[in-house]
């Protein structure tokens, strides 16, 4: 097969241009190798956002600086791997670290606890209490040492003060119930007054002997209050202490995304999907496991998967087939939302918005739960989202559900997405990218592809293989009962302008030969003739040369019912001014199948 390919190349020089490719007797076997040889293309992969670029630029000049960079970044992503043996030892000691606090807050609860902000605010506020209430106790107690005053102040002058500190002592307890909170203050000032005349050293021969008498009595009459408060004090400690007493229970179970969030290798895939989302800061990482839990709890995700929210949006958003990787492929179609109805029942009251992406979050829920979680499987999608025929920037409803969808994803489901791939992007979309770019992570941006109309089959085809690639976007893939399946592999040639390409499938066995071709955006010629291999017998018209116009029928299918060995030959004759993508496959039918 490949010598054949590169004959016609040697000879391209020369005029009419035509290529001769023979098929073998077993013509999917021959596929399948002809196929790994488009493999390898994904290599290749900033190519084809170099061409996406191209179309976009031509409305605006200001693009061209904007558009490689993008382009750059999509090729830089390369998907990482989860065993947790073939990682660095930084990223090893990231999980380790991640699964401690994550066990620490297991045992503690702190996965099903209460908001901590309220109970903060409660023990504030007994704190405040016994603030006031210490200071009104300093207030008294800087209030009873002034009112033995004048009880001792007729016995003060000599300067003997311990028999006198004895006597007032003695004196205090008969009268200080009755005079400490009556005439005590006024007493106090005007004695103050007079010592003051006197001099000094009264004064404070008087304040020594006072403070010193004073304790014995103002002891006794706190101690009776402090044992009434005591009990109002304690309350609040004995609440607080009992919170941590709570934990010698089992530590609690909790799953994300169906699977617990420690455990086993499964849970580790969970555990590296946040780290690498937040930079392997394992803080960062752990604050967003919690905010994730507690949103899927507020959400009611497990109640979510069970509810019936209608069919309305089967055609906006989608699965269908897997990329040359194994990723499930999941299609977001804006254009669909151009039906009056649709729009009308999707964004235009907070309602209906709302049950959109409840809508949209369970359709995501359900296609993660049947992920292969093991480290070697596959964990994450391939995102295809078609711009043509979007709402645009001036459909403000529309734009806060994708804004909003858009962060609940981003904040809530980390590093699900191996690819982002926009097809059918016009130029306005490129100016809105930017405008929601610095909301990105480098890390999402470092995913998308972006491709121009015309370049948007070529583009799904160097991560998606034809046979997976729905029949509205380029591919052979159908819907339904059909001859061929994604099992049956699709072969892909380049026809040069100005060129003729023939395809021979040698067929030597009873039965009915089908085969499948398609030309993308068509504008060449098609034939197809069986030729025996008798020399006296005559070549059979299976498809009269016709002219196939990019409006007709995308794929081209027919069948012939094989008598006697010989083969079949398609033409494909490119008379226009632009290279050409061919699809094909054939296979034979047994009488019976």
């Amino acid at each position: 097969m490949a010598e054949e390919h590169e004959k016609p190349a040697a000879s391209a020089v020369e005029a009419p241009c035509e290529v001769v490719v023979v098929e073998s007797e077993a013509p999917p076997a021959e596929k399948s190798v002809t196929e790994k040889e488009a493999v390898p293309e994904p290599e290749k992969a900033e190519k084809p956002a170099e061409e996406v670029v191209e179309e976009p630029e031509k409305p605006a000049k200001a693009e061209e600086e904007v558009d490689p960079k993008i382009v750059a970044q999509s090729v830089s992503f390369k998907e990482e791997s989860y065993v947790v043996g073939e990682l660095p030892e930084p990223q090893k000691k990231a999980l380790e670290e991640l699964k401690q606090l994550i066990q620490e807050a297991l045992n503690k609860h702190e996965f099903t606890a209460p908001p901590t902000p309220p109970p903060v605010k409660e023990e504030e506020k007994p704190a405040v209490e016994e603030e006031k209430k210490e200071e009104k106790k300093e207030e008294e107690k800087a209030a009873e040492p002034e009112a033995p005053a004048p009880v001792c102040e007729a016995e003060a002058p000599k300067t003997e003060e311990a028999p006198e500190a004895s006597k007032c002592e003695e004196v205090k307890p008969e009268e200080e119930v009755k005079e400490e909170k009556t005439v005590v203050v006024t007493e106090v000032v005007e004695t103050v007054t007079k010592i003051d005349d006197d001099g000094a050293k009264t004064v404070e021969a008087i304040e020594e002997t006072i403070v010193a008498a004073v304790p014995t009595p103002a002891a006794a009459t706190e101690e009776p209050a402090k044992e009434a408060e005591a009990p109002t004090a304690e309350e609040p400690k004995t609440e607080a202490e009992e919170a941590p007493a709570a934990p010698p229970v089992e530590p609690e179970e909790v799953y994300v995304f169906g699977i617990p969030i420690l455990g086993d290798e499964r849970s580790d895939v969970i555990l590296l999907k946040f780290l690498r989302a937040r930079d392997y800061k394992v803080k960062d990482a752990f604050a967003m496991i919690k905010n994730t839990v507690k949103w899927r709890k507020e959400f009611g995700i497990d109640a979510l998967l069970e509810e019936e929210l209608g069919s309305h949006w089967e055609k906006v958003v989608f699965t269908h087939g897997v990329d040359k990787e194994g990723h499930s492929v999941c299609y977001n179609v804006f254009g669909e939302f151009q039906n009056k109805e649709l729009y009308q029942n999707t964004f235009t009251d907070e309602e209906k918005r709302s049950k959109f992406i409840k809508w949209r979050i369970q359709f995501l829920e359900k296609s993660i739960r049947k992920f292969d979680f093991n480290p070697t499987g596959i964990s994450t999608i391939v995102q295809v989202n078609d711009i043509k025929n979007s709402p645009g920037l001036f459909k403000r409803e529309h734009n806060q559900v994708t804004n909003q969808a858009l962060q609940l994803l981003q904040d809530n489901y980390p590093e699900f997405v191996a690819k982002q791939v926009f097809i059918n992007v016009p130029w306005w979309y490129l100016a809105f990218n930017r405008m929601i770019s610095p909301f990105l992570t480098q890390r999402t941006k470092s995913k998308f592809v972006f491709a121009g109309q015309s370049k948007s089959a070529e583009t799904l085809f160097k991560y998606i293989a034809p046979e997976h690639v729905p029949v509205q976007y380029g591919g052979l893939s159908k819907e339904g009962e059909c001859e061929f399946t994604t099992a049956d592999p699709v072969t892909e040639v380049t026809v040069k302008p100005a060129c003729k390409h023939t395809i021979e499938i040698p067929v030597s066995e009873s039965g009915v030969l089908v085969w499948e071709v398609r030309v993308l955006a068509w504008d060449v010629s098609y034939g197809a003739e069986f030729v025996p291999s008798a020399e006296d017998a005559y070549t059979i018209i299976l498809q009269k040369t016709r002219k196939v116009a990019p409006s007709d029928e995308p794929v081209i299918s027919n069948s012939f019912k094989i008598g006697e060995p010989g083969k079949v030959v398609l033409t494909i004759d490119n008379q226009s001014s632009k290279k050409k993508k061919l699809l094909y496959r054939s296979k034979t039918k047994t009488s019976s199948d």
